[in-house]
């Protein structure tokens, strides 16, 4: 049985141009695509150093989980990367305002939340550098991104406050390594009000 274009229908030809249709769509789409990602030139590799912050973190241990030095696990815009090393840290308690005896707001301690912590921690890595910014692990790093950072005693999730790129990174003074805050601790004022 010979097979010939009389034998088939207007149906057959709308299916057949659909198929096709399809097909030249989707061969379009992923080369389209694969050029727009690579159009954006790399510049440069640059260090960078970028701030995690971390607001409202329960931590019942005697130490920060954080140290300057250590390697965490980062993941950004949920797309894990890899280990990177800790620059900084830097940590305070949960504050609120008073009203001392001359009518002026003091900060002091929030003892209602003893174990509620915000931390700053500034991680570092290598970085491409294009015309829209820093790229690391094929992600951009910019202020307001959500990243997590993870240990083996821990996973917080926060927000990149601040990215630095350097050529030649000064060295930073390590920081002490202070035991987080005792909560029991009496609620002093700070400030020179009396």
């Amino acid at each position: 049985m010979k097979l010939s274009f009389e034998n088939l229908k207007k149906t057959d030809f709308a299916i057949l141009a659909g198929v096709v249709t399809v097909f030249v769509i989707l061969i379009l789409a992923y080369f389209g695509a694969n050029k727009f990602l690579f159009k954006t030139p790399v510049l440069e590799e640059k260090e960078v150093y970028f701030s995690v912050f971390f607001r409202g973190v329960t931590i019942t241990d005697d130490k920060s989980p954080f140290r300057v030095g250590d390697k965490t696990f980062i993941t950004i815009r949920n797309v894990p990367y890899k280990k990177i090393e800790i620059a900084d840290v830097q940590f305070s308690p949960r504050y609120t305002l008073i009203v001392d005896k001359n009518g002026n707001y003091q900060p002091v301690i929030d003892v209602s939340t003893p174990s509620v912590f915000d931390f700053l921690v500034t991680v570092k890595d290598k970085a491409k550098v294009t015309d829209d910014g820093a790229v690391v692990g094929g992600n951009k790093v910019k202020m307001g991104i959500p990243v997590i950072l993870e240990g083996q005693k821990y996973k917080f999730t926060g927000v990149v406050s601040n990215v630095q790129l350097t050529d030649n990174p000064v060295p930073q003074p390590e920081p002490q390594q202070e035991p987080v805050p005792d909560p029991v601790q009496p609620v002093e004022i700070i400030g020179n009000g009396r």
